[in-house]
C-alpha cells in the first residue's frame, strides 16, 4: 500500500481521533485561510494546525514554510518559538530562509558545479562563489500545492512541488513533497519524499530560526544546547568541507553535554563569528534517533530534535544584523535565533566518501525529522 492510499484509508480513524480529543480539551483542527498575494498576483494560503493540547503550527504554501509555532511554556502560557514576519510581504522579500523548506539541495555546493554520469552541471551561484540552498529560486521561493491529510496521531498538511528539469541548473524532473504533522504528543513531524526521472542530487531540510524564549526575547546565547555528535566536517574560508572529519572534544564545537550557546562564542574565529557547522550525528543514516536537545531558560521550553539524516547544521544566526523587522516590530539582531538543519553533509555531491545525495529513477528519497516539545523549569 502506498503512503497516499494509507492516508486515505486512515481518514475515518483520524477523524474519530480529532473528534474524541475535542471532548477532553481544545479541539484538534485544521483551518485554512487566505494569507495574501505574491507580487505576480498568485494567492497564498495559510493552514493553522491545532492539536488536542492547544499547540499550534501555522504553515503556508509559499515555500512550504512554517510561520508560527506556539507551544506551552513552564508557566502554562503559549510562546511562539520561531522567528519570522507578521505578513506575507516579509517572506516574499529577501530573508534568510525563515521557516522554509529548502531544496533541491540544502547547504552549499562548491562553485555550483558537480559531475554526474559523466556530465558536468553548472548550477546557479548565489552565495559568493558557491551554490546555496537550491540557488537563486530554490524551493523556499516557489508556490507548493497543499492538501489537508488525515493522520492517526494529529493533524497534517501535505505540500507538493514539481521541479522541472533544468531548474536552477539541476538535471531531471523532481517530484517533491513534505508533510507537516502536528501530533497530540506536541511534536511537529516533517516527512519528506521525492522521486525523479533522471539521476539528480537531493538534500531537503527545514530552516526555521528558533528562539525558545520567544521572538522578542533577544539573542539565544543563554539557550542550553546538546548535539549528539562527536565530530564535524571542517570547512575552508568559503564554508566548503575540506573532506576531513574533526573531533569536537576539547574545542568550542563540543556540545556533547548541555552547554549554553554563548559560552564559547568568542573563541570562534572569523567574521561575523559564530556557529555554522555540520555535525556528524551518531547512529546509522536512515535510523530515527535523537540528534539534539535545546532548552530556553526563560520559558523552560525544551525541544528535542530527532532525524533520520546523517548530519545536522548548527547555525547561530551570525548574519542577522538588525535590518530585518520581524514579528511585532522586533528587529532581529545577531544571534537572535538558531537553526538546526537536519541534512546530508554540505557539498556531498563532490565528496565521494560522504553519504550520497544522488537520487535515481525508481528510487524514493525519504527523510523524517521531528521537533518534540516539553517543559523543564
Amino acid at each position: 500500500m502506498t503512503r497516499r492510499s494509507w492516508w486515505l484509508a486512515a481518514w475515518a480513524v483520524a477523524a474519530w481521533t480529532v473528534a474524541s480529543m475535542g471532548a477532553q480539551g481544545p479541539e484538534a483542527k485544521i483551518e485554512k485561510q487566505p494569507y495574501g498575494k505574491l507580487p505576480d498576483g498568485r494567492e497564498v494560503e495559510l493552514y493553522r494546525l491545532t492539536n488536542a493540547n492547544g499547540m499550534r503550527a501555522h504553515v503556508i504554501n509559499y515555500g512550504a514554510l512554517l510561520t508560527e509555532l506556539h507551544v506551552s511554556a513552564a508557566d502554562g502560557k503559549p510562546v511562539d518559538v520561531v522567528l519570522g514576519f507578521d505578513q506575507l510581504a516579509g517572506y516574499a522579500g529577501d530573508h534568510p530562509y525563515f521557516g522554509a523548506t529548502v531544496g533541491r539541495v540544502a547547504n552549499r555546493i562548491a562553485k555550483g558545479r558537480f559531475t554526474l554520469g559523466g556530465i558536468e552541471y553548472q548550477l546557479a551561484v548565489n552565495n559568493g562563489p558557491n551554490h546555496l540552498h537550491g540557488g537563486k529560486k530554490g524551493f523556499d521561493k516557489v508556490l507548493w500545492q497543499a492538501e489537508m491529510m488525515p493522520s492517526r496521531d494529529g493533524v497534517a498538511v501535505r505540500f507538493s512541488y514539481t521541479s522541472p528539469a533544468g531548474e536552477e541548473g539541476y538535471p531531471g524532473t523532481l517530484n517533491a513533497a513534505v508533510v507537516y504533522t502536528l501530533t497530540h504528543n506536541n511534536e511537529l513531524r516533517l516527512e519528506y519524499e521525492a522521486t525523479c526521472d533522471a539521476p539528480t542530487p537531493v538534500n531537503l531540510t527545514h530552516h526555521s530560526y528558533f528562539n525558545l524564549n520567544g521572538p522578542a526575547a533577544g539573542p539565544v546565547q543563554d539557550h542550553e544546547l546538546q548535539i549528539l555528535a562527536d565530530s564535524v566536517t571542517p570547512t575552508d574560508e568559503n564554508l566548503i568541507p575540506t573532506g576531513q572529519f574533526q573531533k569536537v572534544a576539547g574545542t568550542p564545537l563540543d556540545f556533547t553535554q548541555p552547554t549554553p550557546i554563548g559560552k564559547r562564542l568568542s573563541e570562534l574565529p572569523g567574521e561575523p563569528g559564530g556557529y555554522d557547522h555540520n555535525y556528524v550525528l551518531r547512529g546509522a543514516k536512515g535510523q530515527l534517533r535523537t540528534a539534539a536537545v535545546v532548552r530556553g531558560p526563560k520559558t523552560g521550553v525544551l525541544m528535542t530534535l530527532q532525524t533520520t539524516e546523517p548530519g545536522l547544521q548548527f547555525y547561530s544566526g551570525n548574519f542577522l544584523d538588525g535590518t530585518l523587522v520581524g514579528k511585532g516590530g522586533v528587529r532581529y539582531l545577531k544571534h537572535h535565533g538558531f537553526c538546526l538543519e537536519a541534512q546530508h553533509f554540505p557539498d556531498s555531491i563532490n565528496q565521494p566518501h560522504f553519504p550520497s545525495v544522488v537520487l535515481k529513477p525508481g528510487q524514493t528519497y525519504m527523510q523524517t525529522t521531528i521537533h518534540a516539545f516539553t517543559v523543564r523549569p
